[in-house]
């Protein structure tokens, strides 16, 4: 971290690690970002960490310049043209993301890299320094709420105790108050505090200072953060809003595994997508609230223009025609999280080689309701109203009179009929009957049409019965032709009910 002043600015510059393998620092600190610089090696353009970095500071800034490094290494009758030619590819990269059109800044930072004597001056420095100044602007700070702060830094000063290094996310701090490492559960009292080597008595948000207390091991905290005592929430499972990454490759699928960063830090977890009802498509965002009062529709993945319909989706009639306008997920942690509550929240594939050239990030969203109860799948996920919907086809088999016939082919032999008794199916004729219950052993049931059969459909299951009945007689095995109405044309059924993914009952649910 270095910092120089103007004539009335602070500007204060954090050095992300550049390589691939160490994203998740960068994902940590994305929260503290103003203004980012995003350095490309001129000779080898954009880079899969390159590439990562411009999809967080779309996530998490407003403003950029890009740095084309390393100039020295082009040859100097060649260089103009070859960084041109770089500068077009960047401008190429960028049309189509919030930072298109920012300055592009050509520079050899250390002429003849680190080998090099100190006396040799860097190239286009002096250029990018008055880019960061024109770039500059005073970002609104707000005081007010419980402190918290991303540390970066921990170390020990003999004689005085321990440093804790970073900058202030929300709130505001003093001396002699107390702060909470709710990583380790442990409260320390403010001794000192300096900003810019300068001691201070009071910083807030978006001020970068160090500070200092007594009697703790720097070792047990390297990055992290503290906080006004009680003030996070450590949690189990949460409930997020969320967007797919447009880089990532591939489906955001139910049930598949994530890195999950949170505040600053980075677990695996487990993740269940659900929509709007269908009622609901086109009801406007909730941006820093969930509704439980709601309905939702399960998903077996994430609905993007390129999603793939699966059964699940097709029965829930969501084939990714009509997207809805916001989608949510629910994160299962493998080990629990401390964070604030609405706090950014990235998921990415961390495992994937960082040689395959391929983004990295999956999603991002919204921390809406964190789930502080271990126990949160027996306590709190049956109030989570998320549905499946369930679509059933059988046949009729035979007629019984003008009010009642029987189905097949609806249930399995082992399937305990009795608890669809009551449900109401509809018969591809047009009727609207109900389950009545079982009939015989092998899956077999009673429906009951209570306005009556039509002409129509009667007359085509008795036609195919007296069919069936002429190619059976002389058959040792030959029943009553009321007994066997089997259709050439075989009459549908079709039920349709709804089930609550987490109601520990698994009532089926009819409109």
């Amino acid at each position: 971290m270095k910092s120089w002043e103007g004539s009335a600015e602070h500007f204060t510059l954090v050095d992300c690690p550049g390589h691939a393998s160490l994203i998740r620092t960068i994902i940590g600190g994305a929260q503290i970002i103003d203004l980012m610089m995003l350095v490309i090696d001129v000779t080898k353009g954009m880079q899969t960490q390159s590439a990562e970095c411009l999809v967080i500071g779309q996530i998490a800034c407003q403003k950029m310049v890009v740095v084309l490094n390393k100039i020295d290494l082009l040859p100097e009758g060649k260089r103009q043209a070859a960084i041109e030619k770089m500068t077009k590819k960047m401008q190429k990269t960028l049309e189509n993301t919030k930072f298109h059109g920012c300055p592009i800044v050509a520079v050899a930072a250390k002429p003849g890299g680190p080998e090099a004597p100190e006396t040799v001056n860097p190239l286009g420095v002096s250029e990018l320094i008055e880019v960061l100044k024109s770039q500059a602007y005073l970002p609104s700070r707000d005081p007010s709420g419980p402190f918290l702060m991303a540390v970066d830094h921990c170390f020990s000063i003999k004689g005085q105790g321990t440093v804790m290094t970073g900058t202030i996310l929300t709130g505001s701090v003093s001396l002699g108050d107390n702060v909470e490492i709710p990583a380790l559960k442990v409260s320390k009292k403010v001794k000192s505090m300096q900003m810019f080597h300068t001691p201070v008595t009071y910083a807030m948000q978006g001020d970068r200072v160090g500070i200092c207390v007594t009697q703790f091991d720097p070792k047990l905290l390297e990055r992290g953060l503290i906080c006004t005592p009680e003030s996070l929430q450590t949690i189990h499972a949460a409930i997020i809003s969320l967007k797919k990454i447009q880089y990532f490759r591939g489906a955001l699928q139910t049930k598949a595994k994530f890195h999950i960063t949170v505040g600053h830090e980075t677990v695996m977890g487990r993740v269940m997508f659900f929509g709007p009802a269908p009622a609901d498509f086109n009801k406007e965002p909730l941006d820093n609230a969930f509704d439980f009062e709601r309905d939702y529709l399960y998903q077996e993945e994430y609905l993007s223009k390129d999603s793939k319909a699966s059964d699940e989706n097709k029965d829930n009639d969501q084939t990714g025609e009509q997207l809805p306008k916001q989608q949510w997920a629910l994160l299962e942690f493998e080990k629990p999280v401390t964070c604030p509550r609405l706090c950014l929240v990235i998921g990415s594939k961390l495992d994937t080689d960082i040689h395959a050239n391929t983004c990295r990030l999956a999603f991002h969203g919204v921390l809406l309701q964190g789930l502080e109860d271990k126990n949160y799948t027996e306590t709190f996920l049956p109030k989570l109203k998320v549905y499946k919907l369930k679509h059933k086809e059988g046949q009729v088999e035979r007629v019984i009179d003008d009010y009642s016939v029987i189905g097949r082919s609806l249930f399995k032999k082992e399937t305990n009929i009795q608890i669809f008794v009551g449900l109401k199916v509809k018969l591809s004729t047009g009727e609207d009957g109900i389950i009545e219950g079982g009939f015989g052993q092998s899956g077999k049931f009673k429906i009951r049409i209570p306005d009556g059969l039509k002409p129509d459909t009667k007359a085509l299951l008795t036609v195919a019965s007296k069919k069936k009945s002429r190619a059976g007689k002389g058959d040792a095995a030959k029943e009553d032709d009321s007994t066997k109405a089997e259709s050439a044309q075989p009459v549908a059924i079709s039920l349709l009910f709804k089930r609550y993914v987490f109601d520990t009952q698994k009532k089926m649910i009819q409109s």
